[in-house]
């Protein structure tokens, strides 16, 4: 691209410089042989009145008395009268000659005769500052088409250099403008997919370590479950057995809603499904699940609070904040788990505190930021589970470091 926007230019130039260098050629070359032909006419004519004043005065005409009258290079033939002899004054020039005539009455003329040499030695020397000037305009032409070329394909090998570097997975946007508003233009659309491209990825990367975290408790606690039926099988009694597979399926459906929930907050974060939930159900069936890994880890986990409380949220978010809470409590806490709910002002509150060390002075609130730990853990858990919340307009937070107490507000059902 680059040789063809040279090649078009200097074409372009050759073209103008060949049109207006052949008029001005010939333009030149008629003003000169114009003006040499009126010096020789005027000579002529000067002649020819010192000749016209010689005879009027009686006074002898020959070449000797004439001679001062003709100028050096040039000759001239006079004639006194139509029989007279002609007279040459002067020296004939070599080569082509220009002649011009003034002639009187009773046949007086004066012919004047001057080189062309002169001529064609002034023509010559306007050919070459003619050439010289085309030639000067050619190489200025050959700079300006360079400069152009290289303004405008860096800027494209540049913009294609960050295609590149976006399909090659380097997604940072640069910036640049050239100023070149089709350029400026490519530039911004660029940059504009690096961020919507990044955007993108984020999300998938978060998505998929969401789902990775998210999946895992209720995983961990069908396991448990299954455990716990597999363990009752072999009492005989059918209806424990079914008791527990119920609440297996009820485990089973919960996972269901992780997953939705995942894809639902992948597309829209914001998008909640928000609806009149009962908060006691919610906390008596997360107690269910989790006692048995408690009761393997020698530890209790106790219930205690108002009851009868109705919060507006999405039923599986709760579960999830919940589940994430009181896991959190088995692997880093220690002690008794108390989940506490109660009221202020219209908010429900539901607590879970442990007998543990606590969270650490330094991490404070910065618990819930994504990949900050005081466990070794992923840092994910809190983090997801303050996003779940916030996604049904309420809030998660650590209001006691030691011993750790983090409670859930959710806005409350208002009474019909």
């Amino acid at each position: 691209m680059r040789r063809r926007l040279i090649n078009s230019t200097l074409a372009v130039v050759l073209v103008v410089i060949a049109v207006f260098g052949v008029a001005l050629v010939i333009v030149e070359t008629r003003t000169i042989e114009n003006a040499a032909h009126d010096r020789v006419q005027a000579e002529a004519v000067r002649v020819f009145s010192a000749v016209e004043s010689k005879i009027a005065a009686g006074e002898p005409i020959d070449a000797t008395s004439l001679a001062q009258q003709v100028g050096e290079g040039r000759s001239a033939v006079v004639r006194t009268g139509e029989d007279a002899q002609p007279i040459a004054v002067g020296e004939q020039p070599d080569g082509g000659l220009m002649s011009a005539t003034q002639s009187g009455q009773n046949g007086v003329s004066v012919t004047v005769y001057e080189s062309r040499d002169h001529v064609n030695q002034e023509i010559g020397r306007n050919l070459l500052v003619i050439l010289a000037v085309a030639l000067l305009a050619i190489g200025a032409a050959v700079l300006l088409a360079i400069r152009q070329a290289n303004r405008l394909t860096a800027p494209l090998t540049d913009l294609a250099e960050t295609a590149e570097r976006l399909g090659s997975g380097d997604h940072r946007g640069r910036h640049r403008r050239y100023g070149v508003t089709e350029l400026d233009r490519v530039a911004d659309v660029l940059d504009i997919s690096a961020e919507r491209i990044t955007k993108m990825l984020t999300a998938e990367r978060r998505l998929a370590a969401d789902a990775s975290h998210q999946l895992r408790t209720p995983l961990t606690a069908l396991s448990m479950r299954l455990e716990e039926i597999a363990d009752t099988a072999g009492t005989g009694d059918p209806a424990v057995v079914k008791e527990e597979a119920q609440i297996a399926l009820s485990q089973v459906e919960r996972l269901t809603d992780v997953v939705q929930r995942l894809l639902t907050n992948s597309r829209d974060p914001r998008t909640g499904l928000a609806v009149g939930v009962d908060v006691d159900e919610i906390v008596k069936q997360q107690l269910e699940e989790w006692r048995p890994a408690y009761r393997q880890a020698g530890r209790a986990i106790v219930r205690s609070g108002k009851r009868g409380l109705r919060a507006v949220a999405t039923p599986g978010a709760v579960a999830q904040v919940l589940a994430t809470l009181i896991e959190n409590a088995l692997m880093h806490g220690a002690g008794r788990v108390a989940v506490r709910t109660r009221v202020t002002g219209n908010q429900v509150v539901v607590e879970v505190t442990d007998e543990g060390p606590g969270v650490a002075p330094d991490l404070g609130s910065r618990v819930f930021e994504r990949t900050v730990s005081g466990h070794n853990s992923t840092g994910l858990g809190l983090a997801v589970a303050r996003d779940l919340a916030e996604a049904d307009g309420g809030r998660l937070e650590l209001v006691q470091q030691k011993p750790p107490v983090f409670a859930l507000f959710l806005s409350r059902e208002s009474e019909q």
